[in-house]
């Protein structure tokens, strides 16, 4: 029987990147998008390249609790095991604190903080109650470095990442593993129109990779953090 991956945000960049690398190895999959149209090609594509392989999709914008619960309970409703929660979902407003737009640093909360928090609690359970599994939450640089037109995107994975410490701890006594991962500037939509170079930026592959070699790891061993820069540094 294949493991389950539930991963929220699996239709592009980093998400999509994490959906291929673990469809490769034979795990069954559970996404989310709020674009049903990404989503019936993100099956279509899948399906036809990884034939052992299950797909579930589920159209929900997790910026609101009552669509991430109803994702939560959709994903119980299949009754399997998670092996393996990445929380990925998340949005990028840049602005100044001072002087951005209105609502902004609410967007992002709810969205790259709020997600993650309400999904953990409502799959965590069965995970305890198992003594086993692994949640990775995509944070980024933005979380331990502060910059100028970060806004409420650095406040909102400031936060993000000190809750994956706390849970970290929580999870130890129940031999769940917590990890967050903290990715520079990725070349996904977010970075569209930006007069860059490919070159300067991670490529989403590479953070898949690294996320499933410290998935791989034996039991007795977690990785608490994945930092990853471009090889020529932040772009500020």
């Amino acid at each position: 029987m294949n493991k389950l991956l539930v991963i929220t945000g699996g239709t592009k960049g980093i998400g999509r990147a994490l959906v291929e690398k673990f469809a490769s190895v034979g795990f069954d999959i559970i996404t989310c998008s709020r674009s049903a149209k990404d989503l019936k090609q993100l099956n279509k594509e899948i399906v036809s390249s990884y034939k052992t392989v299950k797909l579930l999709t589920y159209k929900a914008d997790l910026s609101k609790k009552e669509e991430t619960l109803a994702f939560a309970s959709f994903i119980k409703e299949q009754k399997k095991s998670i092996e393996v929660l990445i929380n990925n979902t998340g949005t990028y407003l840049p602005g100044q604190i001072h002087k951005e737009k209105e609502g902004a640093l609410e967007q992002m909360i709810n969205t790259n903080l709020y997600s993650a928090y309400h999904l953990s609690r409502a799959l965590i359970g069965n995970m305890i109650k198992k003594k086993h599994g692994y949640i990775f939450n995509i944070c980024s640089t933005a979380s331990i470095t502060p910059y100028v037109n970060g806004g409420s995107y650095c406040i909102s994975k400031y936060a993000l990442y000190g809750m994956t410490k706390v849970l970290r701890e929580e999870m130890k006594e129940y031999n769940i593993k917590v990890t967050a991962v903290l990715p520079g500037a990725t070349k996904t939509s977010s970075w569209d129109g930006v007069d860059l170079p490919e070159s300067r930026f991670i490529k989403p592959e590479d953070v898949a990779e690294s996320i499933f070699s410290v998935y791989s790891l034996s039991k007795n061993t977690v990785v608490e953090e994945i930092l990853i820069r471009p090889q020529l540094g932040d772009i500020i």
